[in-house]
């Protein structure tokens, strides 16, 4: 019993606790969107009600909203599951708090040096990339989906809450889903960053991959079609490293097939 005056200890449920609760929802959404709210509860073992309050409160803040699906094929009976995604606020929250400084200097850059030296960037920064990641994806063996699986694991290490998801009914492709991007406001004024990337995975997973959508062009999660017809042929660092120059030659002109 306390007497008048006496501050209470804090209890469970507080505000705190409510926050720290409404950021695991947005990360998961950031992450698996689109994700039904049943799917929030389970990961998160949070009753029904209190993932439509959090997600109440996220939609308010304008850090998520309902996915309205594309496809054109029959639903069953009721009303259908409410999938969320999280939009550019919600991401932001997120976000590198450095984008505006690295698109000032990437800019600067550019306009200093030109576009030839903005280009050696990229290829710099991709080809550390691969060279991080082809270790991983050669323990994981031969098999697309495995490399594939293994890239995705390599990518949410850095921070880009990736996960694949089979598509067709024999999952004769998957789709490499990356629902955060540290450097979406830059890839957004250089559009390279997205497009070497993608190059880069082709050579990571040795089968020809395209992008579908990505965060910086307005989609709701970065995707990257991925084959699992044809048997990837493993490529060393000193591989991916001459793939990259076959590419462009020192006067920017693209060679080799």
């Amino acid at each position: 019993m306390t007497t008048p005056g006496q501050p209470t200890a804090p209890r469970r449920g507080t505000s705190t606790d409510e926050a720290g609760t409404r950021e695991r929802v947005l990360e998961l959404i950031v992450e698996r969107g689109p994700v039904p709210a049943a799917t929030l509860a389970r990961v998160l073992d949070l009753t029904p009600a209190a993932v439509r309050r959090h997600t109440t409160h996220l939609e308010e803040l304008g850090q998520i909203r309902v996915h309205e699906p594309t496809g054109t094929g029959q639903r069953g009976r009721g009303r259908p599951a409410r999938h969320y995604v999280a939009t550019d606020a919600g991401r932001s929250v997120l976000s590198d708090a450095y984008s505006d400084l690295a698109t000032q200097a990437l800019q600067f850059l550019r306009d200093v040096a030109g576009e030839g030296a903005l280009d050696a960037f990229v290829d710099a920064r991709v080809g550390e990339l691969e060279r991080r990641y082809a270790p991983l994806l050669e323990q994981a063996g031969p098999v697309p989906a495995a490399r594939a699986h293994a890239l995705a694991a390599a990518l949410t290490a850095d921070g880009y809450a990736a996960t694949t998801r089979a598509v067709g009914p024999k999952g004769f492709a998957l789709q490499l889903c990356q629902g955060h991007c540290p450097v979406q406001d830059v890839a957004q004024a250089f559009p390279q960053l997205c497009e070497a990337e993608t190059q880069a995975f082709s050579r990571l997973l040795g089968v020809h991959v395209q992008r579908l959508a990505t965060l910086a062009g307005g989609g709701h999660v970065c995707t990257t079609h991925v084959p699992l017809s044809a048997v990837p042929t493993p490529l060393t660092t000193r591989d991916a490293g001459a793939a990259r120059s076959r590419t462009k030659s020192p006067s920017g002109v693209t060679e080799g097939n």
